[in-house]
């Protein structure tokens, strides 16, 4: 197929790439951020009276790449981060690629365009015992109306945001005091402890949920989201968290996943045990388990 449009290669590549989730080889979250991306690249090449793959220029895609947008909360962002540049960067080159493998284009727009510069990588917040109890003191307000104590307690029991983002009522077993997961593209599926904490504000935030009809009731986040912008949902959700209690600033990040290092840490030091720690994580690599328990794989000796 020659002179295809934006449409009709979204869609065939769309199909693609689910195919690929499918068979393991994309995980479907990339792939809604893909889509997602695509149809808002279809939508800014047609408000420019561009509807042709061929007709697509490297000038069009990197003022897409550099346009204003919105944040989570809808708040328009004029100057996008490096983050949010790189992510439509890829999805706008993968839509090309596949649309060229498909013969639906000859256009490749971003071949000679530069790598957008990273930004350094987050080693981590190193939470504490003290940071964690901060935490959960400021995820209890507005309780059980609000998700902050569930969404902080499902973390704190192993399970990642994308996890944490697919959680339901159903995953609870609150008498035995444990919360399963199917698990992602990287973890495997896995039953986790909760503490006591864990048992109390999950219990209120299941019981609430139950009241407003038959479930099962994601815990934390909306049905009508998609895979992405779920897990997407989890990091605002544990952001306003994390600035409510202080720990988030302008010179400080903190993110989930450094819920999971400190999760990672006490297992080591409770059990001594790497293999339990990649099992309570879902991981197949003990080499991912070391680096989120701050172990130096090479002498056995924790990091500080």
């Amino acid at each position: 197929m020659t002179r295809a449009t934006i449409k009709e290669a979204l869609l065939e590549v769309s199909r693609l790439w689910l195919h690929k989730a499918a068979a393991g080889e994309m995980s479907i979250e990339t792939v809604d951020l893909y889509i997602q991306v695509s149809e808002r690249f279809h939508r800014y090449a047609d408000a420019h009276h561009i509807s042709r793959m061929d007709d697509v220029t490297r000038d069009l895609t990197e003022t897409f790449i550099s346009a204003p947008g919105r944040d989570r909360r809808n708040n328009i962002t004029l100057v996008p981060g490096n983050s949010t540049r790189r992510q439509r960067r890829s999805a706008i080159a993968s839509l090309f690629a596949h649309a060229r493998a498909l013969d639906m284009t000859r256009a490749a727009p971003l071949l000679d365009s530069p790598p957008i510069k990273r930004d350094p990588r987050n080693s981590g917040a190193g939470l504490t015992r003290r940071d964690i109890e901060n935490l959960q003191f400021h995820a209890e307000r507005g309780m059980p109306a609000t998700r902050h104590a569930a969404l902080l307690a499902l973390l704190l029991a192993g399970l990642n945001s994308a996890e944490t983002a697919a959680a339901t009522t159903t995953d609870l077993d609150l008498p035995a005091a444990e919360v399963s997961t199917a698990g992602g593209t990287r973890t495997h599926p896995r039953t986790c402890p909760l503490n006591e904490w864990g048992v109390y504000v999950l219990g209120l935030r299941a019981a609430r949920l139950e009241r407003t009809g038959h479930g099962p009731h994601r815990l934390v986040t909306s049905t009508k989201s998609s895979r992405y912008g779920a897990q997407a949902s989890v990091g605002a959700g544990f952001n306003d968290i994390a600035r409510n209690a202080g720990l988030a600033t302008r010179k400080r990040k903190v993110e989930p996943r450094d819920i999971t290092r400190y999760v990672a840490r006490q297992v080591l030091h409770q059990t001594g045990q790497l293999s339990e720690v990649a099992r309570r994580l879902g991981l197949s690599s003990l080499d991912a388990a070391a680096g989120l328990a701050g172990l130096a794989w090479q002498n056995g000796e924790a990091s500080p």
